[in-house]
């Protein structure tokens, strides 16, 4: 067998390896980013109020998803239609 260690190390392998190894250290923080992309704010953050604002309210709101549970697409938890907070964006 022949002795590997002493064999010189091509750019091109090096480079292989020094692009593989930077891909596989990307790959936990993209998983973590999703995670975290997906998680909602709470809504003391977002000063959440049962009432509306000036005339802004959650149902006009893009983020208001309707149903029997109204949520939000970013504060956690139900809301209602007649609500507010600063994620406020009119539809």
């Amino acid at each position: 067998m022949e002795d590997i260690k002493n064999q010189p190390v091509s750019r091109r392998s090096f480079l292989k390896g020094a692009a593989l190894l930077a891909s596989i250290s990307v790959v936990p923080a993209l998983v973590v980013s999703k995670e975290a992309a997906a998680a909602k704010t709470p809504k003391a953050a977002m000063q959440y109020q049962d009432s509306p604002k000036n005339g802004a309210e959650c149902s006009s709101c893009m983020q208001f998803i309707p149903g029997k549970k109204p949520q939000c697409k970013i504060v956690e938890g139900e809301v209602s239609p007649k609500g507010w907070c600063l994620a406020y964006t009119k539809a």
